[in-house]
């Protein structure tokens, strides 16, 4: 039976668990995923630098950079015009700095609300984790309320920040050949806006390289892309891991979150000294551009009182016949 959870200021991590699988919640700190294990394999980024307290202002990178989180109402830090004003949006949005609020919790489901302070609204993320004969499903189901008197402009992407290594492989559908620069390190793969061919690319030096292929971190790599705005088969990314022995797929609805930002970092960030992320993320979002105040066909108003619902699934499947296979 589901357990209903008293909202309180405590520090405890919530844990679910579906046989060899187990996830993590830190609700004190933005609602967190901090761990997605399978066997004896962290599938996430690990913290850059240990947690700690966050503020309103603070960048993302000042932070421990890791795991999964929700961004919302912006991806980037921007300023908005609203009926009351403006709003000014910080790095990365609201939630993955504030406290969420569990609401319901079995042993295999969690469901957490955080509240945004820059706009009003308010999201629920409900996790609920399943074992097949083919591994494990990660269901997650959204509803992003307007709380407020008046319009509220949004935009949302998940941030879950798949640990990688050399030799892991990145697959899109086939029908996927161009996607649009967001951000690269040096301008290495061009400008914001360029459009980028997929796998093969070529950098501005004229080289050529294969973003599908996870690079070692020496390469120093850090690049965002956007897919999109997606068909209806194009509803699924993946993460091949030959060493760890798994492959991710995430799928989603184009219709509710036509597009797909990759955040793709072989060691090239954060730009201050310490430890660099090695990661993939594949992220879902109801935007092609990081910031809320770039419009374009993907931009969205909510009425006050009215709701928006989403859903998105992990899928963790063992590769056959490879190191890492349990």
């Amino acid at each position: 039976m589901a357990e209903t959870l008293v909202p309180r200021a405590g520090k405890e991590n919530v844990l679910i668990q579906a046989g060899n699988c187990s996830l993590t919640f830190l609700p004190h700190l933005g609602g967190k995923i901090a761990s997605l294990r399978v066997n004896d394999s962290e599938l996430l980024q690990t913290p850059l630098i240990p947690y700690g307290q966050r503020n309103r202002i603070m960048t993302f990178d000042e932070g421990d950079a890791s795991g999964w989180d929700e961004c919302l109402p912006s991806v980037s830090g921007c300023r908005v015009e609203i009926a009351a004003g403006h709003a000014s949006i910080p790095d990365h949005g609201d939630l993955w700095r504030v406290v969420w609020q569990p609401m319901v919790r079995s042993a295999d489901s969690a469901t957490f609300r955080g509240d945004c302070f820059s706009l009003p609204l308010a999201l629920e993320r409900s996790v609920k984790l399943t074992e097949a004969a083919e591994g494990w499903k990660l269901r997650l189901d959204y509803k992003v309320t307007n709380t407020g008197a008046y319009a509220a402009p949004w935009s949302w992407s998940a941030h879950p920040l798949f640990a990688a290594e050399a030799g892991d492989r990145i697959l899109l559908p086939d029908s996927l050949r161009e996607l649009r620069l967001e951000s690269s390190r040096g301008d290495r793969l061009g400008r914001t806006g360029d459009l980028v061919s997929w796998p093969m690319a070529t950098l501005a030096n004229g080289h050529q390289t294969d973003l599908s292929e996870v690079q070692p971190p020496s390469s120093g790599t850090a690049e965002k892309l956007f897919a999109g705005a997606l068909a209806p088969s194009e509803n699924w990314c993946a993460l091949e891991r030959p060493k760890a022995g798994v492959r991710i797929t995430v799928r989603f609805d184009p219709a509710a979150t036509p597009y797909l930002g990759l955040w793709i970092c072989y060691g090239g960030w954060p730009a201050r000294p310490g430890p660099k992320q090695m990661c993939v993320a594949l992220e879902p979002s109801t935007a092609g551009a990081d910031s809320l105040a770039q419009t374009g066909p993907w931009s969205r108003v909510l009425a006050p009182g009215d709701s928006f619902c989403w859903p998105m699934d992990v899928e963790i499947e063992p590769l056959e016949g490879v190191a890492g296979h349990a």
